[in-house]
């Protein structure tokens, strides 16, 4: 006969507490929440700018409120923070092989943040001559 699985005893909701490393995984989980609002900002954007120029003018004024802002500068260093630990990991799940050599770690997160800051570059030549 076939037995069913020990059942184990819950976990508190703060197990993940006692251990650096979950810690560090759930903030870079947590980092989707600022983002989720930054996306809504921009959706209602677009919506507003649909709406004609009242809306739009209604949709300015709200993103230029301090929370607003402060909730958007929160969700930029979201965003840096999961790139950030993306790019640490990424040479583990992903090494890369030049002919019979492994490329350094350092130098594949190196050339992530150069393409960070290409893109940077080119949104501010594209975007800051308006």
């Amino acid at each position: 006969m076939h037995k069913p699985p020990r059942a184990h005893p819950p976990l508190p909701r703060n197990w993940w507490l006692k251990h650096r490393f979950f810690i560090a995984y759930m903030a870079r989980e947590a980092t989707v929440l600022p983002l989720v609002f930054f996306i809504v900002c921009l959706l209602a954007g677009t919506l507003a700018l649909s709406r004609g120029p009242d809306a739009w003018q209604g949709w300015l004024g709200f993103m230029g409120s301090p929370p607003v802002v402060a909730l958007n500068a929160l969700a930029l260093v979201a965003s840096l923070y999961h790139a950030w630990t993306f790019f640490q990991l990424f040479p583990r799940v992903m090494p890369l092989r030049l002919g019979d050599r492994s490329v350094p770690a350092s130098l594949m997160v190196a050339g992530q943040w150069a393409g960070v800051l290409a893109v940077l570059l080119l949104f501010v030549w594209v975007f800051g001559r308006a």
